[in-house]
């Protein structure tokens, strides 16, 4: 079902996307250079220019990325109408932008940003700018264009705030406003310490730094006081997730009703970080409006990050290359579906040292229905990994009967390693998973049904103890007997 969702979504949604973009476009020149001497003139390095090259900045980058996603995006913003809103039109264009909503004017300069590098290490950055607020006739242009927008079924917004002067309270309002009429998914890339002019969006996007600004204190890089932070603002507006980048530590999402996710960031040789925000931005608005989950959605766009900041410089996510990446991704899950139970120690191990939580559970799964997702998911809410015991076509014959199981271990096995939620699969023989939990040691043991937590076999091997019910009207008994009648009643 994953599968078929992320293919779904690489071959056929993404081209069909309409998403707007909303914000502080500018150019982004970088001037690459050799550096091998002093100047004889001042203590400064001679920086020997080999090239310069220009990409769109700001919004522009986050309209670059979804360009380059095969979406069809559309701009709005102010440029001035001079030899840098020149090169920017051309950027524009060369990526297939509709820019029907951007408003040149005489009296604006186009915002440009030059990054001088030598030997692919910045020296120094030039910021060619005047900050204006727009003013109330182009507020009223760009409410205008977009509401045409939403009228041909516009399916994402996005707001990219770089404090330069577009997105102002008022526009904002009405933004969101438009968004809540229409329902049209909205992401913030916020800026600045006062959060109240993005109440109304679906989601905002800040890095740990801008956590921090929008509550007045320094926030630490940790899993608690992240979503601590995060659930403080959501407390006080009408934000529905907050989408926190953590550099080296990945990305964590946290729900306005307390959900929380988490992907660690891929590893990657990281040349770049520039731009890698925008990309995340570009990423989840793309699978929210697509109608993914958001575990799903935080899956792709991590990855997406992790090829951005492979490359020097501003660089947009191509859609080819999501598409290489999920299915390098596919081979390697396709041929494990199960693990050695070393292997799992291992994994566990690895996890555990870095203060992950591991959540277990166990089963026979024989049949996959829809009670077994759902309590699934669940389980991975506990923690950062979810891994299932699952017994063996041996211990299931023991437990079930001889007719039983109905799908192979094999099968099982790699049914259950398919679905997002699921980080590993271990099979043990035995008819309880206490030996097998006695040399994994996960932190939090998860069992259905009715279950005292002190009749629980191998609770003596975990630091926790969970019991979630099981969805009502689903059981694989049920389909089997069902089956059973229909084959005797001659309906199959």
């Amino acid at each position: 079902m994953i599968t078929k969702t992320v293919n779904e979504f690489l071959t056929n949604s993404l081209p069909n996307l309409k998403i707007a973009v909303i914000g502080d476009v500018m150019v982004d020149r970088y001037v690459f250079g050799d550096v091998s001497r002093i100047s004889p003139e001042a203590p400064v390095p001679v920086n020997r220019v080999s090239s310069v090259k220009e990409v769109l900045g700001g919004a522009g980058n986050v309209a670059s990325n979804l360009a380059n996603l095969d979406c069809h995006v559309y701009l709005g913003a102010v440029a001035g109408v001079d030899d840098h809103g020149r090169v920017l039109d051309k950027l524009l264009i060369a990526d297939g932008i509709d820019t029907s909503g951007l408003i040149y004017d005489n009296n604006r300069s186009t915002i440009t940003k030059m990054r001088i590098l030598g030997d692919r290490q910045q020296m120094m950055r030039l910021d060619f700018e005047t900050i204006t607020p727009i003013t109330t006739d182009e507020e009223e242009r760009l409410i205008f264009w977009l509401d045409g927008l939403c009228q041909q079924r516009l399916q994402g917004i996005v707001i990219s705030d770089y404090g330069k002067g577009v997105c102002t309270p008022t526009l904002l309002q009405e933004v969101f406003r438009l968004a809540h009429t229409y329902n049209v998914q909205t992401i913030v890339d916020p800026k600045g310490a006062d959060w109240s002019k993005y109440d109304g969006a679906t989601c905002i996007t800040p890095n740990v730094k801008e956590l921090g600004e929008s509550l007045g204190r320094l926030i630490p890089n940790e899993d608690a006081s992240v979503i601590e932070a995060a659930k403080e603002v959501l407390g006080k507006l009408n934000i529905q997730y907050i989408i926190g980048t953590r550099s080296a530590k990945g990305i964590t999402v946290v729900a306005k009703d307390g959900r929380t996710w988490h992907n660690p960031a891929t590893q990657q040789d990281v040349f770049d970080v520039s731009g890698a925000g925008d990309t995340v931005v570009a990423m989840m608005i793309s699978c929210l409006a697509s109608g993914l989950s958001m575990r799903l959605a935080l899956h792709i766009a991590n990855g997406a990050a992790g090829i951005v900041v492979s490359k020097v410089g501003t660089y947009p996510i191509h859609r080819q290359e999501l598409i290489d990446l999920w299915q390098s991704v596919r081979q390697l899950t396709a041929s494990s579906p199960l693990y050695t139970k070393e292997e799992m120690k291992a994994l566990i191990d690895k996890w555990q040292s870095m203060d992950e939580t591991v959540v277990f559970t166990n089963g026979c799964f024989d049949i996959l229905h829809r009670g077994h997702i759902t309590y699934l998911q669940e389980a991975a809410q506990l923690g950062r990994h979810l891994i299932i015991g699952l017994n063996s076509d041996a211990s299931v014959r023991r437990l079930k009967g001889e007719i039983r199981p109905i799908v192979s271990e094999d099968d099982r096995a790699a049914l259950l390693s398919a679905l997002q939620c699921v980080d590993g699969v271990v099979l043990f023989e035995e008819d309880t998973p206490a030996e097998l939990l006695a040399y994994l040691r996960p932190n939090i043991l998860v069992k259905g049904g009715d279950y005292k937590k002190e009749e629980i076999i191998g609770r003596e091997s975990v630091d926790e103890v969970a019991v979630l019910s099981f969805k009502e009207g689903y059981s694989t008994s049920d389909i089997v007997k069902k089956i059973a009648i229909m084959s005797k009643e001659g309906k199959l």
